[in-house]
């Protein structure tokens, strides 16, 4: 028994000697390794970049699509910054209604800045990146400006109803004060609405696969991607949706609604025309923007086919800020003399 004890102790001796030799020598100044984040937060914070994967299949019409796109863009931006101009340097153009119209065309300005550029860029590079911190940036302003223009068309329908259904007491009203209150509520109630909606989504986890299933960055694809149950964050952006979209959406229809009513009393057969065509116009760009958003995020899901979700986001990002300088601006013969009156003046002052 004795020999078969020493030949075990000398195994275990000969094993501590083996690690210990192993082991990285220790010094007064070793620190103990620090512990290891659990596998969620390593995942969050390996995370350093989104890809979006925009309109996989377009293929060899790419370049018709960059075109299109690029004209719908300098057209906006051309249209908006114009009747930006117009009515900011024509005194005479200082009314409630032109000074509504120069904050949604300054709103349009950055709304589509904010997304446009980059689907752009995307169609012409191979990779098609934006990191973490730059996609919930994209989703914050975009939405932020997005709630921001359903608060200021709520207010120019509120002041479409004053003028046409409440002539006499519209200057009492209606005042500059009131119209600058309006106009500052409008921007403040816009840019505070996402932020918990941005914290949320900023405290999940992506395990990984950072493709974006769209053509920029927005709630829904981010909630796809996450490795967690994102049952809370879709009912919180319901809840928030649901209350910015509807309840603007809903006053804006019994404005007009109203505005109609009073339209049709009209004696003149021309003047009932005029009146109905301006409301039309106006509620064609109300109802395919509310439209499309109402489809898009007053839902209890993440998303619907992703095609869809491409379609509308084409709809509300592209189409209706194309739409706007046209309905609000071009078909406004007031304002297209201001308009030329302006590009006038601004090239006299090149000439000289």
């Amino acid at each position: 028994m004795r020999p078969l004890n020493k030949f075990k102790n000398t195994i275990k001796r000969n094993e501590v000697l083996s690690w210990a030799w192993r082991s990285p020598p220790l010094s007064f100044f070793s620190f103990p390794s620090p512990p290891q984040p659990p596998m969620e937060r390593r995942n969050h914070s390996s995370l350093a970049e989104f890809v979006f994967l925009g309109f996989p299949k377009v293929g060899h019409v790419r370049g018709w699509l960059f075109a299109l796109l690029l004209l719908a863009y300098l057209f906006t931006f051309c249209g908006n910054l114009l009747t930006f101009l117009a009515i900011r340097l024509n005194a005479a153009l200082h009314t409630p209604m032109y000074h509504f119209v120069s904050i949604l065309s300054l709103l349009e300005l950055w709304y589509t800045a904010t997304t446009i550029p980059n689907m752009l860029a995307n169609l012409l590079r191979e990779k098609k990146t934006i990191s973490f911190a730059g996609c919930l940036l994209q989703t914050y302003f975009f939405h932020s400006l997005g709630a921001s223009e359903c608060y200021l068309l709520t207010a120019m329908a509120y002041d479409r109803y004053l003028a046409i259904c409440r002539p006499l007491h519209y200057p009492a009203v209606m005042t500059p004060t009131l119209c600058g209150k309006l106009a500052a509520g409008c921007w403040t109630c816009g840019f505070l609405c996402p932020i918990s909606e941005v914290i949320l989504v900023s405290q999940l986890p992506f395990c990984g696969y950072n493709e974006v299933q769209h053509i920029f960055c927005d709630f829904p694809p981010l909630l796809s991607l996450a490795c967690k149950d994102t049952s809370t964050n879709v009912l919180v952006d319901f809840a928030i949706n649901a209350v910015i979209i509807l309840i603007t959406f809903l006053f804006i229809m019994v404005s007009y609604g109203r505005i109609i009513s009073a339209v049709l009393k009209i004696k003149t057969a021309e003047g009932r025309k005029k009146a109905l065509s301006t409301c039309a116009s106006h509620l064609t760009v109300v109802l395919i923007f509310f439209g499309s958003i109402i489809f898009m995020y007053v839902r209890l899901k993440k998303s619907y086919s992703l095609t869809l979700d491409r379609t509308l986001a084409v709809v509300y990002s592209v189409l209706t800020p194309l739409v706007n300088p046209i309905i609000y601006s071009l078909r406004n013969k007031e304002l297209i003399k201001a308009i030329k009156r302006t590009i006038c003046q601004k090239s006299g002052r090149a000439h000289h």
